[in-house]
């Protein structure tokens, strides 16, 4: 499969809007785009992998 780069271009007063654009898409992949976009930010903001920091148990005591 061979994916390429495509970049538009637009004046400021005609550019698409983005609401229209993932009101079309299916919950399913607006979550996936979002579950992406969080993966990235983590990655760069913070320079973690993802998952728990720490396991903690809890205990119910009689």
């Amino acid at each position: 499969m061979d994916i390429s780069k495509v970049i538009k271009k637009y004046k400021f007063n005609e550019q698409p809007n983005d609401f229209v654009f993932w009101q079309s898409r299916s919950y399913e992949e607006r979550l996936n785009a979002l579950e992406q976009i969080r993966k990235e930010y983590n990655s760069w903001r913070y320079n973690a992998e993802q998952g728990f920091q720490r396991v903690y148990r809890i205990v119910k005591r009689a």
